[in-house]
């Protein structure tokens, strides 16, 4: 008879609670852009302290989860995988990271030109989604692990089917972030400083999107094995 896993000590406890921290940076971060394409912000540096925390908070999970897992008992999804997702959802967190603090080393500069300073607001707001997507995601595939259901299975699906969508459209905001960069800016150094803080930014939602695949195949590996698909 299979023992239901989630009876035990689980590692998707921690995945969600890690998932958890991701989304709470996401308010932090776009304050912090915000801030910075305002010039004359003084919070910045208390943003990015935010974030910062949050990243080290979810970095003691991260190797909880890793020093800990379950042990005498089977595992519901392969261990490699399971590291490979938690890479993927901590990169999401590093690269909010990165990008503060890339906009660090060039704070007093801010953003002057409205279009350019609008459209990067659109692109955090994009790439943030996907990132708080991953709680419900983690939580909803906690669920379909303990119960195998394949209503429960086909959510987790939606979420994943969503992200992707989420990172397509993040995708076409930053390449027209980028035209606006250039066909608007003139110092080169503004211009390569914008273009770099624009792909940190959208690798957020690239992550976003690796850890939706990672879910995935996760899934897959017991569909095959419970309804041979």
């Amino acid at each position: 008879m299979r023992i239901p896993f989630f009876s035990m000590t689980s590692p998707f406890e921690g995945l969600l609670k890690h998932a958890e921290k991701v989304k709470e940076c996401g308010w932090a971060f776009q304050q912090a852009v915000e801030c910075h394409a305002a010039e004359q912000c003084k919070e910045f540096d208390q943003y990015r302290q935010d974030v910062s925390k949050l990243e080290n908070e979810a970095d003691a999970i991260k190797r909880s989860i890793r020093g800990h897992l379950p042990t005498g008992t089977r595992m519901p999804v392969h261990p490699f995988q399971l590291f490979m997702y938690l890479k993927e959802q901590d990169n999401v967190l590093d690269s909010v990271e990165d990008a503060l603090d890339w906009i660090s080393y060039r704070r007093t500069a801010g953003i002057n030109k409205k279009e350019i300073k609008e459209a990067f607001f659109a692109l955090v707001d994009a790439v943030i989604e996907p990132a708080e997507e991953l709680s419900r995601m983690v939580a909803e595939a906690k669920k379909y692990f303990d119960s195998y259901s394949e209503k429960q299975r086909n959510t987790v699906k939606d979420i994943i089917h969503n992200l992707r969508k989420r990172e397509h459209e993040a995708d076409i905001l930053e390449d027209e972030l980028k035209q606006k960069i250039f066909s608007l800016e003139t110092d080169p150094v503004a211009i390569y400083h914008l273009v770099k803080l624009a792909e940190i930014i959208g690798s957020v939602a690239d992550h976003a999107e690796n850890a939706g695949d990672m879910m995935r195949a996760m899934i897959a590996r017991k569909e095959k094995s419970f309804w041979g698909k």
